[in-house]
């Protein structure tokens, strides 16, 4: 008997031991905002204002996942995270209607040596200089560069990808990706790699990041279930005018860095990314080529920002994005693309209501210049929205947002 009491007692400990090394958290966003959005395009050369609630588009956008580890001994874990984005005001799932649509992956991590995941991950520049941007810090998925051409914001995630990520080496950080194409006999074909690294000490924080992806049309742009590839998506001007005719482009290739210094209640940051869709005319593998495109579309974007900690539970913040596309050459003697300008200014507020509540108030100012991609004179197109009627677009954002 007195064994048997034994038995159980140890049996109950080593519960106890392996429910302390292992851990299941489930967290979430709601972020709810209303918008007032001007000169959205109804009709051939017209214009309306239009009002909505939208909860996928502020500073963080509407999301509820669950992360795990359990601890294998000798600073080694297995991990994994599942995590989907989606809109209150409807229900419906975002990310084209994948379930995990945001993140989905499981891995090993290690104290001394990182971390490696696999599964539906964020590339290394949405890592690495994603948050030097206000677009994922006070300004939101709308202040994201025009069409977010560069994915700082994160519009487009990484499919099939294997990912490594090192551990802080004295704010020291760097990591790298690469997604298999999965199409036999062609291992290029499909294929994403990214690399990047950052630091961070005290009050500067710095960034880099590389993306290359081949065949960005299916491989990239076209990643969830019912995008149906930019064959569908991008070659529509109600899409994405900023680079949708370039949907033939047979590598998408970003470079990107960024930076932020801290001085006493203000911060000021700065990013710049150099976007090149090249080797146009890959209709074989990539996607329709309507303009008979040739060469390379090079997109310079550069972006200034300050904010300031006017109270602990108020901030405000300002910025301008400045975008310039290079010209592009075609076959077709009717089509003259001689580049796109986008001019883009932003500005915010919020008061933090507690750690996990905020209110916060956006506006922005887009104006566009030039020929775009669809070889028709540029038009305004903030980010995820109908482009506007003509070359200007001003959208204010009033949202509420609380984390859990």
């Amino acid at each position: 008997m007195k064994r048997s009491f034994c038995m159980v007692v140890a049996m109950g400990a080593f519960a106890n031991v392996a429910n302390a090394q292992s851990s299941v958290t489930l967290y979430g966003v709601i972020d709810e905002g209303f918008e007032m959005i001007s000169n959205v395009k109804t009709g051939p050369g017209e214009g309306k204002t239009l009002y909505q609630l939208d909860s996928t588009s502020g500073a963080l956008g509407s999301r509820w996942g669950m992360r795990g580890s359990e601890d294998l001994g000798s600073g080694l874990k297995a991990i994994f995270l599942l995590e989907n984005g989606f809109e209150i005001n409807t229900g419906k799932l975002n990310q084209g209607g994948d379930e995990w649509g945001r993140q989905a992956y499981v891995g090993l991590s290690s104290t001394t040596y990182g971390s490696v995941t696999l599964g539906r991950q964020y590339d290394s520049v949405v890592d690495f200089v994603g948050p030097l941007g206000i677009g994922e810090q006070w300004g939101g998925h709308r202040a994201a560069h025009p069409g977010d051409l560069d994915n700082l914001n994160n519009s487009f995630r990484t499919n099939n990808s294997v990912k490594y990520t090192s551990t802080n080496y004295n704010g020291l950080t760097f990591g790298g990706l690469y997604s298999f194409g999965g199409q036999p006999g062609a291992i290029s074909l499909n294929q994403v790699i990214s690399l990047g690294a950052g630091y961070t000490n005290g009050t500067v924080a710095l960034g880099v990041g590389y993306l290359n992806v081949r065949n960005p049309n299916n491989s990239f742009f076209g990643d969830n279930p019912t995008g149906g590839g930019v064959t569908v998506n991008n070659t529509s001007p109600a899409t994405n005018p900023v680079f949708s005719g370039y949907a033939s482009a047979h590598t998408y290739q970003v470079i990107s860095t960024g930076g932020s210094y801290k001085f006493g209640a203000a911060t000021f940051g700065a990013t710049y990314s150099n976007v090149k869709f090249m080797n146009l005319g890959d209709t074989a593998t990539s996607g329709p080529n309507p303009l008979r495109y040739v060469g390379t579309a090079t997109f310079n974007n550069a972006e200034v920002s300050g904010k300031y900690q006017l109270t602990p539970a108020f901030l405000l913040g300002a910025a301008y994005d400045y975008t310039t596309g290079s010209s592009v050459n075609s076959t077709l003697a009717t089509v003259h693309d001689s580049g796109a300008k986008y001019h883009q200014f932003s500005l915010g507020a919020v008061y933090y209501l507690s750690k996990r509540t905020e209110l916060y108030l956006a506006g922005l100012y887009q104006k566009a210049s030039g020929i775009d991609s669809t070889g028709q004179a540029a038009v305004a197109n903030i980010n995820a929205l109908t482009p506007a009627a003509g070359n200007h677009m001003a959208l204010a954002r009033l949202g509420f947002q609380v984390k859990f």
